[in-house]
């Protein structure tokens, strides 16, 4: 897919449509000699790839705001679109063999499709593909620990060390096993979604939980892992937390 891009239509072209297909923005201009030479490899590559990336080609002459808004200062200039966000760029012209890394890095590989499905049986193949892939052994182990097969789930997070969500589900499990303190409230919140209450109840667990205030931490971080460190749930629970431990 190739197709001309101006100030007009950019943010629909480019930025909306990179949130569920790679694009590339080729920035050039009709007096530059090198322009000449990347424009035709680029092109035949992306359309070697069939439908898996989109090109678009913008003149800089004819749209200089968005020239200025992503610092374009030599050309040709490249830039990777995905979900909205540059995630790559070159500057120049190149040979083919960079082209074509350059392009096969933004396509998700058969791994990342499968961690995107997230069934049991798509997240089972992304570990084979890969054995030590986090976002693919930390979904499946939540999914065996749902079912009670907890050995089964604390296998596969042996191999997602550095997971803080994984390090979250260990010391849930941990916890389930002590029964004491007694936090089912807590994780029926959390299995229903309610993040929320969940955070309450277990930070609220925490200065009578001797012996067992590390699991909570680990529990409560792999939650704020999950909502992101910008979420306002986040940075209140963050507070509540430290409080509560220091």
């Amino acid at each position: 897919m190739i197709f001309d891009v101006t100030e007009q239509d950019f943010e629909a072209q480019v930025i909306e449509r990179s949130r569920t297909l790679p694009v590339a923005v080729d920035f050039w201009a009709e007096w530059c000699g090198p322009c000449r030479q990347l424009g035709p490899l680029l092109e035949q590559a992306v359309n070697a790839r069939e439908g898996k990336v989109a090109l678009a080609k913008l003149d800089t002459d004819r749209n200089p705001a968005i020239s200025q808004a992503f610092r374009i200062q030599g050309i040709p200039a490249v830039k990777a679109f995905s979900d909205g966000r540059v995630v790559s760029e070159f500057v120049g012209a190149q040979p083919r063999a960079q082209i074509e890394r350059f392009l096969d890095a933004l396509i998700p590989s058969e791994a990342d499709a499968l961690v995107a499905a997230g069934d049991e049986a798509s997240l089972r193949r992304a570990v084979e593909l890969d054995p030590h892939r986090a976002d693919a052994l930390v979904p499946l182990a939540r999914l065996l620990h749902a079912r009670g097969e907890n050995d089964a789930a604390l296998e596969l997070l042996e191999r997602a060390p550095g997971d803080f969500g994984g390090a979250g589900l260990r010391a849930r499990i941990e916890l389930e096993r002590m029964r004491t303190p007694d936090l089912t409230d807590a994780f029926a919140a959390l299995d229903a979604g309610d993040q929320e209450r969940a955070l309450d109840l277990l930070i609220a667990a925490l200065p009578s939980a001797d012996g067992a205030k590390d699991e909570i931490r680990k529990v409560v971080v792999g939650i704020l892992d999950e909502l992101g460190v910008e979420h306002p749930l986040a940075r209140d629970a963050r507070r509540r937390l430290a409080a509560a431990l220091y």
